[in-house]
């Protein structure tokens, strides 16, 4: 393994150049800080992304509330807007300092994106707003619909007799899967989900019970992706879910930037130079991730601090990003299997698209053991009564690598006298839609290792 050469260069060029590599390649618990952080202006230059950009997609979010209102009755107390709460955690944060030694200094919050209606997961953003861009793309331009009608014409048979002429695919671990599956059974087109190995059986059943036409590939990710994408290129009218290149994936996580200020300012949470924000989020492929920090850098610049969360087995966007490769490297190169638990994190390649856009935006990437996602679910379950899937806890391990780990960020930042005031994110991917006898699986499991 030592003499193999990987990009050109042998692995042990690539082991002196990057000696985190070592532990990486071990599957140690690691904690990166990207040399690359920038000041938000000087990183923005650089993005062809913008503003604008975000605030289109929120607007096309607004108009589609009256469809989505119509269509999913649970989202009607919300007017047809997919969102989650935000809460603080206090007893969680009292259980950390008891059992990993870590006082966590300022507030510690989760945001439950576990709690978005439709999809139970972070992806009901991404997932299904790329699903309803391409829907009105599609419907205006055959003369069907105009920006100015009312969208709740579209939970109409006339219009699911038209989409049901398009189909939809998408290739994903599970919980993408779900979204663009369940949101495009509803609006009437023919959905393929490319399942990789290590997807979930409930998450394959759960989409086969809305109509989802399910294909289960003994292969990882990635070739679930590729096969996807292959047999969209093969149907003029089908349209294939991007989740390693696509920019309506991307603003459409962006979005909830501005949400989630909404949320802070109620709660009287200020974010400024002397009240910082440190928001910690489980990474797979890193379109999730990637579009909410853009967005919280959009709203918030050099006040805001974003942490990705990978397993220790799955370390594809600290490899691409830390050796600049990005999507031309895979964790397999590096000899690392990719199997873990996070099913929703079981990611051999990184989106290159993400990795280049967030080079100068994001400050870190930490890696965690697989048991201790469990141990966090069964103690947020104790504490705050909040069921979270496996992949959903990365982020909570986050605060506590910070006050451990991250001491060093805190002081080449100059934040060490500005903890006591920092607010700490934990946010939450997935877990609404878990069966509870599995979720009670997961419990059991997190207690044993307790």
């Amino acid at each position: 393994m030592e003499d193999k050469f990987i990009q050109g260069k042998s692995l042990i060029e690539w082991k002196r150049d990057y000696p985190l590599l070592n532990e990486i390649i071990s599957t140690n618990e690691v904690f990166w800080f990207n040399p690359k952080n920038q000041r938000y202006n000087k990183a923005v230059r650089n993005i062809s992304i913008s503003e604008d950009n975000v605030k289109d997609a929120e607007e096309r979010l607004i108009r589609f509330a009256p469809y989505i209102a119509k269509a999913f009755p649970e989202t009607s107390k919300s007017k047809g807007i997919i969102e989650s709460p935000i809460v603080e955690i206090p007893k969680m944060k009292g259980k950390v300092k008891k059992i990993f030694n870590r006082n966590i200094k300022g507030k510690l919050l989760i945001k439950c994106d576990n709690d978005l209606p439709i999809a139970g997961s972070i992806k009901a953003r991404g997932g299904i707003y790329e699903v309803l861009k391409h829907a009105e793309d599609l419907a205006i331009k055959n003369g069907m619909l105009s920006l100015e009608d009312d969208y709740s014409i579209i939970d109409s048979e006339k219009f699911r007799n038209f989409f049901s002429k398009y189909s939809i695919a998408v290739g994903s671990t599970g919980n993408l899967g779900l979204s663009i599956g369940i949101i495009s059974a509803k609006l009437g087109f023919n959905v393929t989900v490319h399942m990789s190995a290590d997807a979930k059986e409930w998450k394959k059943n759960l989409l086969k019970s809305k109509g989802v036409n399910v294909v289960e590939h003994n292969s990882d990710y990635t070739k679930a992706v590729e096969e996807g994408r292959k047999e969209a290129a093969s149907d003029p009218n089908s349209y294939f879910v991007d989740d390693e290149n696509s920019l309506n994936l991307f603003l459409g996580y962006a979005v909830a930037a501005y949400r989630l200020k909404e949320q802070l300012d109620k709660m009287d949470i200020i974010v400024d130079d002397e009240h910082p924000l440190f928001v910690y989020l489980p990474c797979g492929v890193g379109g999730g991730p990637g579009g909410v920090t853009f967005g919280l850098k959009l709203v918030y610049g050099d006040n805001v601090h974003c942490f990705f969360a990978e397993p220790t087995h799955s370390p594809c966007m600290l490899i691409g990003m830390m050796t600049g490769l990005h999507d031309k490297v895979s964790v397999g190169d590096f000899g690392i299997d990719n199997i873990t638990e996070a099913d929703g994190l079981a990611v051999g390649r990184p989106s290159g698209f993400v990795g280049k856009t967030l080079e100068n935006l994001l400050s870190g990437i930490y890696t965690v053991e697989d048991n201790e996602l469990y141990r966090l679910l069964s103690l947020l379950i104790d504490t705050e009564d909040i069921s979270l899937e496996p992949s959903a806890l990365a982020g909570a391990y986050g605060p506590i690598k910070l006050f451990d780990e991250g001491y060093r960020y805190i002081e080449n930042n100059n934040l060490k006298d500005k903890m006591e005031n920092a607010t700490h994110i934990i946010w939450s991917t997935g877990g609404s839609l878990v069966p509870k006898d599995i979720m009670k699986e997961y419990y059991k499991k997190g207690l044993s290792l307790l």
